[in-house]
């Protein structure tokens, strides 16, 4: 379902009254009940003769218990569905809301998706899949919470241009290749590890998905390349096998430079050796700094690779 444009939000954005700034750590009542309305719309009400929405709303549940330890996520409910739903707005644990959201949207991505045939049809089931998770991700924006629903899983986002420009197009990318699955995984794993603060292990896995989306550029040309390479080895390759095109190549010295200072560098010094005597903290503006840099590199020689093939 559409997200409508009501007189009393023309307004609020009249009167300057709209978040203009993302906040992480409160998703508040309102938006809870939105996105209980968009789950029930995809996944449907749970009744005697739903089949696949009870076994839906069964396996949110089993899930989210066995992960939590716990038997029920409220036991003073009739159903799976009203399980999820009453934990899930009255909890006040930000990241555990964020769960449920993603579990949820995992199985409406998957599940429902692969299984449409059967849930069109489901009582209460009023959108499908696409709509359900670009509803979502409007609401995040809509209420200025800074969160989108991406390549099945939640991802942290501090600029909008950014992410959409950048982060967004780089995620469509690698999902276009087997070759690209590690870069995929790793790049998720870095905006995983930023969303609950761990930044050392953010860089980490950016220089790893920087790395790995080299080798698979090199995997899909048959280039010769050594698979214990360092970053600087596989800019090498990029370059002499003429992955840039020839009208960058003159600019052969300061665009090797930005590559090979870029992820690599941060990471080395500041997240990928031992820290020796003293604990080293990683600041969060470093974090997305270099998770956004690593996407810019990233999009740009997954895109020289698109150009060239």
């Amino acid at each position: 379902m559409a997200v409508f444009d009501l007189f009393s939000k023309r307004q609020k954005k009249l009167r300057g009254q709209v978040p203009d700034v993302y906040q992480y750590d409160n998703i508040d009542d309102r938006l809870k009940v939105q996105i209980v309305h968009i789950i029930r719309d995809s996944i449907g009400i749970e009744c005697n003769y739903n089949n696949e929405t009870n076994d839906a709303y069964r396996l949110i549940h089993e899930i989210l218990c066995k992960e939590y330890g716990v038997f029920s996520l409220n036991t003073n409910t009739r159903s799976n569905m009203e399980a999820v739903f009453n934990s899930f707005l009255s909890n006040n644990d930000n990241e555990q809301c964020l769960d449920v959201i993603e579990l949820s949207f995992r199985i409406i991505n998957r599940h429902v998706r692969d299984n449409w045939w059967h849930f069109q049809n489901a009582t209460g089931v009023k959108q499908d899949p696409d709509s359900a998770i670009q509803e979502l991700n409007d609401r995040f924006k809509e209420s200025g919470v800074g969160y989108q629903f991406e390549s099945g899983e939640i991802i942290r986002i501090d600029s909008k241009v950014i992410h959409s420009e950048v982060v967004k197009p780089v995620l469509a990318l690698l999902g276009t290749a087997k070759e690209y699955n590690g870069a995929n995984d790793e790049f998720l794993k870095a905006h995983e590890h930023y969303r609950h603060g761990r930044h050392k292990e953010c860089l980490v896995e950016c220089l790893k998905a920087f790395e790995s989306l080299m080798k698979g550029i090199c995997q899909k040309n048959s280039w010769t390349y050594d698979k214990n390479g360092t970053s600087k080895a596989l800019i090498n390759v990029c370059f002499e096998k003429g992955l840039i095109p020839p009208y960058l190549q003159s600019q052969f010295s300061s665009l090797r430079s930005l590559l090979e200072s870029g992820t690599p560098t941060i990471r080395n010094k500041e997240g990928g050796h031992g820290q020796g005597t003293e604990v080293t903290k990683v600041p969060e503006y470093l974090a997305s700094y270099v998770l956004h840099l690593t996407a810019t590199n990233m999009l740009f020689l997954a895109n020289c690779q698109l150009n060239k093939a």
